[in-house]
């Protein structure tokens, strides 16, 4: 069958570094079909929502056009989520209206230069690094991404000009120019939100029609959830008849987008330099500026079409290879800044319409690819007729449902420690994103390095005082293990020998090994001992290897209290070779 002859690739290599190799020989007329209404239910929805990201990025519309193609058909033939759509997101955009100082060119480096990262990270399976970033920070940062980008658009809904970007400034100067509000603007842009909001409603509470129904309603449906799903480009559309019936009228009450450059963009090398008044700023001073942009925007990059990636999977019984998404994405990125791209990534939005709508292979990605290819040589001149206040309402309606405010209830009953990273991000955020995206990974670094540094021991009294570390030691935890072990033994009465249980401990490190030799010495001086019990293999090896003076181990904790922690000399127990302790310690 069509499955065999896809296995029996004669380069299997070739087939896990090009994905598309191992669905392309089973591809059906049945998922051509499938693919090509899930590719333009998809187009539908990006030609908007594009317009609308590149006012996020702070960059000409037609950026954000240029940016939503070159991804789409990379994907097709790297990318392993038949799900995946690739483009420009609100999350994204903003990042780079916070690292590309709303210049062109230094948006598209940033995407050549964030590609190659993700490449590299990629090829080296460096994949590992998004683990830092914390289930709390990514909350709190899409939750500030919400208010701020949904604020950041505020000023379109009403029709102000002039307002500055940082949010705080933001926030006052709307509130004072409120009485300038356009009223056309207003109208229109509450209509569209309304509108937007009604659709999506509607499109959640429709029951599937079954295939018995007639064919009446089945079309009907049809009808009513292609209506829904388009929702944002029938808006727009609406918006722009709106707009372009006042302006044959001679009377012109909306602020309009404006003239869009129309055709394809040149296919060429990003720029590494820039003619600035005062001459022409280097290659190693645009990356300067962009500073810890160079690693926030490639790894929340990752990080977003990974989520998305793994969570429609798993919905869709299927498998990824997270690996090779990241060769993916860098070279989506690459190939992009080629064509004039700034920093894509997986949409959670677009990527649902795309699994909504019945996609069956990456292969929907070269139909909405094309639609927006199409729109760029044909259709820009239309543009100029969208009220910007239905973009914003487009904005709006796609960031507001990112603000999570049940996270914040649900940490305060399962883990109320995490909410400290999860606030510092929230908070910093509306300062910088920057800020706040680097605040939270360092809060979230700090709480984790101290759960090494002072795990949970457990201190048990009978015959011998049992020590029970709860997780594996690490030199950052020896000192406190130390001062547990030393507090509990001379305050107990009569004074007990020590037995460490390492059931937990799965490995161990030299300052640890020199920590424990130190704690046996100091409880010899005393007249008490030191012994082992439930020790796993790796660790055995360690200790071992230390040649420790004095070193006794049991089976288990029964055993050791059995002997009352004392030279084991009975079954189980296992003495060793003592050497001197000044091969260990230092003199």
């Amino acid at each position: 069958g069509p499955r065999q002859r896809g296995q029996s690739c004669p380069c299997p290599g070739l087939r896990t570094r090009l994905p598309v190799l191992r669905w392309l020989p089973r591809y059906s007329l049945a998922w051509l079909q499938l693919d090509l209404i899930a590719g333009l239910t998809v187009g539908l929805t990006v030609v908007p929502q594009a317009l609308a990201y590149a006012e996020v990025a702070g960059l000409p519309l037609q950026y954000g056009l240029y940016s939503s193609f070159m991804g789409c058909f990379v994907y097709c033939f790297l990318g392993t989520a038949k799900d995946v759509t690739l483009g420009p997101t609100a999350i994204m955009s903003l990042l780079v209206s916070s690292y590309a100082f709303h210049e062109p060119v230094y948006a598209i480096l940033l995407a050549f230069l964030s590609g190659c990262i993700q490449l590299a990270m990629g090829l080296l399976h460096l994949g590992f690094l998004l683990d830092f970033i914390s289930s709390p920070v990514i909350k709190g940062f899409t939750s500030a991404a919400s208010i701020t980008i949904s604020f950041n658009q505020v000023k379109n809904i009403l029709g102000l000009q002039g307002i500055p970007r940082q949010f705080f400034l933001q926030v006052y100067e709307t509130l004072r120019r409120i009485g300038e509000t356009r009223a056309g603007d207003a109208v229109l842009g509450l209509a569209c939100l309304a509108a937007l909001a009604g659709l999506r409603v509607m499109k959640s509470r429709l029951p599937r029609a079954a295939p018995m129904e007639p064919l009446a309603v089945r079309v009907s449906y049809l009808i009513v959830w292609t209506s829904a799903t388009a929702c944002n480009a029938l808006v727009v559309l609406f918006a722009g008849l709106v707009a372009y019936s006042f302006q044959v009228m001679g009377s012109q009450p909306l602020t309009l987008t404006g003239s869009i450059p129309q055709g394809l963009p040149a296919f060429r090398l990003p720029r590494f330099s820039m003619a600035a008044p005062n001459g022409t700023v280097p290659f190693w001073s645009m990356a300067e500026d962009m500073g810890v942009g160079l690693a926030v925007v490639p790894l929340m990059g990752l990080l977003e079409t990974i989520a998305i990636a793994k969570a429609f999977a798993s919905q869709n019984d299927y498998r990824i290879d997270p690996n090779q998404e990241l060769l993916a994405m860098g070279f989506a990125n690459i190939l992009g800044s080629f064509v004039s791209s700034y920093p894509i990534t997986g949409s959670f939005g677009r990527t649902a319409v795309n699994a909504q709508s019945g996609v069956c292979t990456p292969a929907g990605g070269l139909v909405t690819g094309t639609l927006v290819l199409l729109s760029l040589a044909y259709l820009t001149s239309l543009f100029y007729y969208i009220p910007k206040a239905a973009l914003a309402a487009v904005i709006i309606s796609a960031v507001v449902p990112m603000f999570d405010a049940g996270i914040f209830r649900t940490l305060w009953r399962v883990k109320r420690l995490d909410l400290v990273p999860l606030c510092v991000t929230f908070l910093l955020c509306f300062w910088e994103v920057q800020y706040g995206i680097v605040a939270g990974v360092l809060v979230s670094g700090i709480l984790l390095l101290y759960s090494i540094a002072r795990p949970p021991i457990k201190v048990s009294e009978g015959d011998v005082l049992l020590v029970q570390p709860g997780s594996s030691l690490h030199f950052p935890a020896i000192e406190y293990l130390r001062d547990v072990v030393c507090s509990r033994t001379l305050a107990a009465s009569p004074s007990r020998s020590i037995v460490l249980d390492c059931c937990h401990i799965s490995s161990i490190d030299y300052t640890v090994v020199v920590g424990l030799a130190e704690l046996q010495q100091e409880l010899h001086k005393h007249g008490l001992s030191l012994a082992f019990c439930s020790l796993q293999d790796p660790v055995l090896q360690v200790l071992l290897s230390a040649n420790l003076e004095g070193f006794q181990r049991f089976p288990s904790w029964e055993e050791a209290e059995r002997c009352g922690g004392a030279e084991p000399g009975g079954s189980g127990a296992a003495p060793f070779a003592s050497t001197s302790e000044s091969s260990l310690l230092p003199a």
